[in-house]
């Protein structure tokens, strides 16, 4: 009986192996080609930073501000300042606004984040704009597209994807230079 039961369970075995192989021309292999092109980021970009970007105005700092501590503005637990909307149109349809995150990456006076991945940005005008270091135009790049001066950068790409707008990018700029109060 033993050695019948075996018989019976090898015979199924390679019954089921051969089902198997005939099923694996049944499972469709889509062609990736168009997730790949739609998901490719366009090349680097050269940004000259506006006329009049830099400011001390304190509500473009404060969208600067509230850009680069939060994530989206579903999730923001504050209303965004004026002249920054928390929802957006896209292809006719209402989502969140994108807004930067930019503490995952960054440490930055009163920062509530990890922010260890990035360059630490604490008192970034002392230490860079000031000294000659760093220009504002260079802020501003980096910003807007990493990629020119650091090309394997893991750094978003703002402005050349459209994540924001020029403007967005001076104020965020100007909030990353401006004084800030140590918490």
């Amino acid at each position: 009986m033993r050695r019948g039961l075996v018989v019976a369970l090898g015979s199924l075995l390679v019954s089921s192996l051969a089902v198997a192989k005939d099923l694996r021309s049944a499972v469709e292999s889509p062609d990736a080609t168009k997730i790949l092109q739609k998901d490719k980021l366009p090349p680097p970009k050269k940004y000259k930073m506006p006329k009049g970007c830099m400011t001390t105005d304190k509500l473009a700092i404060e969208r600067g501000k509230y850009i680069f501590h939060n994530l989206n503005g579903k999730k923001a637990k504050t209303p965004p300042p004026p002249g920054l909307p928390k929802f957006v149109v896209v292809n006719g349809k209402k989502k969140p606004k994108q807004y930067g995150n930019c503490v995952a990456c960054h440490n930055i006076e009163g920062a509530k984040g990890p922010g260890n991945v990035g360059p630490d940005l604490h008192n970034y005008k002392k230490h860079f704009i000031d000294t000659g270091v760093r220009t504002y135009a260079y802020v501003y790049q980096q910003i807007a597209d990493a990629r020119i001066y650091n090309p394997k950068t893991h750094m978003t790409i703002n402005l050349t994807t459209g994540l924001f707008t020029p403007k967005e990018i001076c104020e965020i700029t100007s909030y990353v230079v401006s004084p800030k109060k140590e918490k």
